[in-house]
């Protein structure tokens, strides 16, 4: 990636410390709303008959709680719910398997009927019960027509070292990562933008305006986040501020759920992997830059405890040329992005005051930490979603694909690019070696596509390709498979 592009977005000559967002753009605040895509997934669960019991899986306050309980309301008659770390000892009652006890019991203690069909029995921080893990598989077999939620950050450590049997084939999962950019722009009562990104075709002009406007709005996403508490405040109270406070609690409450793992000296060695994967979010991992004086096998062994959280997400060096992508994978060949783009910038200890002056050398990182979070967002909630880069490493010839995307079975090489310029070099040799056709670019143009005869760069005299490029802004991500389908 050319982290040296000038950077997207225009810089605005005003003192953000003493105007809102706003006022900036002459936008009245009319309400906040917080809508989920995930909640589409819900309803289609809900009406499922042969559905399991739900898990949802995500990293803490990605708004899981606030989700099911939104879904509860607009979808339920009432909703039993339980909190298995506010009150440890509702977690004695899943001592056996006696499902309908189970349910009397809690129907009783939390002072709520149960109408199947009617009633959401929601079980939030499951992760501190494996008992309760495993009574769902009775749910599903005694009591199938009951609809049963469950959530719980750190979920993937207690089901990575569960020593009662798993529920395989009784439950299913859906994954939930921060507010996504279109989710950004409806809280804040921007649905127009979203409804015009979600409407383009490449048969009609582009609004030069409208991009400018969008860009404007994916300026302030790339400091304050997708996590549903700040964007909550940014959208009501409007004060960048508060913004820095708010992440930096966010931060510290999950820091703190690490004192739940290991000795003081494995809680320091996951204090310093955070620490470096959200300053530098897209760097390929080797462990001496981490810390020379940490053995690396310690190292390791944080990276994937924070992988299981889901605090950062791993992505990993395939050298695929059909799918799957997974096929050709180097396990110890990876970059990390962090969990959400705000905490990026929190942890670089970047100031939410003039943001006209935060221009930096992050540009091209936090352009590459987005798209991150965005094609993570853009499979289905269902499916647990894994990210592949490609990379040659070799004297005179460094080459590197910031992502590998495949979708209906076709492989595209994706680059990322912080301004509307730079070279596509690795593109067109990535292209040339594994006998592809097309290449995906994101950048801060509009949008366009076009076809190219291209003399390339390889051991093989006069090597040329005709190739497509489809060229979108930064903001588009979501659109990809729709657009590549085009």
């Amino acid at each position: 990636m050319d982290i040296n592009n000038r950077f997207f977005f225009r810089k605005i000559q005003i003192n953000y410390a003493l105007l809102d967002f706003y006022t900036i753009f002459a936008i009245t605040p009319l309400y906040y709303n917080m809508k989920r895509e995930i909640i589409q997934y819900f309803k289609e669960w809900k009406s499922r008959k042969d559905r399991n019991p739900l898990i949802v899986r995500g990293a803490r306050q990605v708004g899981k709680t606030y989700v099911i309980e939104e879904f509860a309301k607009s979808e339920f008659k009432n909703c039993l719910k339980i909190n298995l770390e506010e009150k440890p000892e509702l977690r004695k009652i899943f001592f056996d398997n006696d499902v309908n006890r189970i349910l009397t019991e809690l129907s009783i203690i939390m002072n709520e009927n149960v109408i199947y069909g009617e009633t959401l029995f929601f079980i939030d921080e499951i992760q501190t019960s494996p008992e309760a893990i495993l009574s769902l598989r009775y749910f599903k077999e005694k009591l199938p027509e009951l609809h049963v939620i469950c959530a719980g950050s750190l979920l993937d450590h207690t089901l990575n070292e569960m020593k009662l049997p798993m529920p395989v084939g009784r439950v299913e999962f859906l994954y939930m990562y921060p507010l996504n950019f279109k989710e950004f722009l409806l809280a804040i009562n921007q649905e127009k933008l979203v409804t015009y990104i979600q409407e383009f075709d490449f048969t009609k002009p582009y609004s030069e305006v409208i991009h400018a406007q969008i860009a404007q709005h994916l300026r302030f996403y790339f400091f304050i986040g997708g996590m549903p508490a700040v964007v909550k405040n940014f959208a009501k109270n409007t004060k960048l501020p508060d913004i820095q406070r708010i992440q930096n609690n966010i931060l510290t409450s999950i820091q703190y759920d690490f004192a739940k793992y290991g000795t003081r000296r494995q809680q320091e060695y996951l204090q310093t992997v955070i620490r470096y994967c959200g300053r530098y979010p897209g760097r390929k991992i080797k462990y001496s830059n981490i810390d020379r004086e940490i053995r690396s096998t310690y190292l390791k062994e944080a990276i994937e405890k924070l992988v299981l959280s889901r605090v950062i997400h791993a992505v990993k060096h395939s050298n695929a040329t059909k799918v799957p992508v997974a096929e050709l994978v180097k396990e110890d060949v990876f970059k990390t992005f962090f969990l959400d783009i705000g905490f990026v910038n929190q942890l670089n200890q970047i100031e939410l005051t003039g943001l006209d002056d935060l221009v930096t050398a992050n540009e091209g990182m936090l352009a590459e930490q987005f798209v991150a979070q965005e094609l993570l967002c853009i499979q289905p909630a269902w499916s647990n979603p894994e990210l592949y880069y490609w990379s040659r490493e070799e004297k005179n010839s460094n080459a590197e694909i910031d992502f590998i995307f495949q979708h209906n079975n076709k492989i595209y090489p994706v680059e990322v690019k912080a301004g509307k310029t730079g070279t596509l070099k690795s593109m067109q040799l990535y292209l040339y070696e594994k006998k592809l056709d097309t290449g995906v670019r994101f950048n801060m143009d509009i949008p366009s596509r076009g076809a190219f005869n291209t003399k390339v760069n390889a051991p093989a005299k006069n090597a040329e390709i005709s190739w497509n490029l489809m060229s979108l802004p930064l903001y588009m991500v979501s659109e990809l498979k729709r657009l590549i389908a085009l």
